[in-house]
């Protein structure tokens, strides 16, 4: 990466750890063999995937008999929604991927409060006898608001039950979409109480298109791709060994200083976020500032276009973004901050700061002193209009 680029847009992407890339490259050249092979290094290669699958599940607390590899966060949130019939629930400010899917299906948007995270009371409500999934994803990727999965699970464990007790059979299972997550929260299945769980190695300085479901084995699962019948025949085609060896790989680099790690950044968050309100007072701190993730900083300045101030920044080396990679790609206003209440004007001035191993406090200082005069010059520039 270019040394004089400060990138502060980590929960779009991650760069690829070296460690990572060193345990990939033998399964992308003297390691290549099919593992569905019926010969010796076939086979070693086939013990080497299996190995990272446990070694992948069993950072969250599962099995590597319960996780489907995939290629990305996307496909596993599409195979999560795959064995459904009936009514789906999300909250409003859920990633595009889980919109839409779910929007495939007979489907309830609940709302979330002004920090946007949503009451488990809103999730009871919102249950109808066809219910059959509810997914919330963890982290918001946006403002970094954290939800209350453990107390969302109960809720759909008492479902679960006052249906068992009426003989209706109907399942009722909870996913969440953990990608934003993983590498700076306890991630733990039993621990969050869900049923399914989506991973991402790209936002954990692991390969890009390499993601992972994994699934409680209670839950009846379809297929979303058919052929030779790979992943217990729910996710068929041959395997990225050297995938999985990596995400393995970078799940183990960020849980091992994963306390550290989150504690660092959320002091070069907090500086930067002192330090702009300070001097714009009229700045809105977007997320739940207790329930928070500690690299996202969500800040919007009224009356600012947003868009102009990032490709200002950018001009002078600092990388950040207007909300999620998917919206600003589509020029679209996110819906995300449209459901925690905040008006166009507020909106449309708002910018995300992700901090990430890169980061360090002397970039954050330089980044904030950056933003504090871009802002400042367009705040000027609209007065003399």
């Amino acid at each position: 990466m270019n040394d004089s680029l400060i990138y502060l847009d980590h929960a779009a992407a991650t760069p690829l750890d070296e460690r990572v890339l060193r345990v990939m490259q033998p399964y992308m050249t003297d390691q290549f063999y099919n593992p569905s092979s019926p010969y010796a290094p076939a086979l070693a290669v086939r013990h080497d995937y299996e190995a990272a699958k446990d070694a992948i599940a069993h950072s969250i607390g599962g099995r590597g008999t319960e996780l489907i590899m995939t290629a990305g966060a996307t496909e596993s949130i599409n195979l999560a929604f795959a064995g459904i019939d009936g009514h789906v629930i999300i909250p409003e400010i859920e990633h595009h991927a889980v919109r839409a899917v779910a929007e495939r299906y007979p489907h309830t948007y609940v709302p979330v409060d002004e920090r946007g995270r949503v009451s488990p009371d809103h999730i009871a409500a919102a249950i109808l006898p066809e219910t059959e999934l509810v997914s919330v994803a963890l982290a918001n990727n946006e403002i970094g608001t954290v939800q209350p999965l453990r107390e969302i699970a109960a809720v759909i464990d008492h479902e679960r039950q006052m249906r068992r007790s009426r003989g209706d059979v109907r399942p009722i299972n909870l996913h969440t979409d953990a990608s934003q997550g993983i590498g700076m929260l306890d991630v733990h299945v039993a621990r969050l109480g869900v049923d399914m769980l989506t991973l991402n190695a790209g936002k954990v300085y692991g390969p890009k298109q390499v993601g992972a479901l994994w699934v409680s084995p209670r839950v009846q699962m379809r297929p979303l791709v058919v052929g030779g019948g790979q992943e217990r025949g729910l996710r068929s085609g041959t395997e990225n060994v050297a995938g999985a060896i990596g995400f393995a790989e970078a799940l183990r680099l960020s849980e091992k200083k994963r306390r550290g790690e989150a504690e660092r950044l959320r002091d070069i968050r907090d500086a930067m976020q002192r330090h702009l309100t300070e001097q714009f007072p009229q700045a809105v701190i977007s997320g739940h500032l207790k329930h928070r993730l500690p690299a996202i900083l969500h800040i919007s300045f009224p009356m600012i276009d947003a868009e102009r101030v990032l490709f200002s920044l950018e001009a002078r080396g600092v990388l950040v973004a207007t909300g999620s990679a998917c919206a600003a790609n589509k020029g679209t206003r996110s819906h995300v901050l449209t459901a925690i209440g905040l008006t166009p004007e507020v909106a449309d001035g708002s910018i995300r700061i992700s901090l990430g191993r890169l980061s360090t406090p002397e970039q954050g200082d330089v980044a904030t002193q950056i933003i504090r005069e871009v802002v400042a010059a367009e705040y000027e520039r609209m007065e003399r209009r």
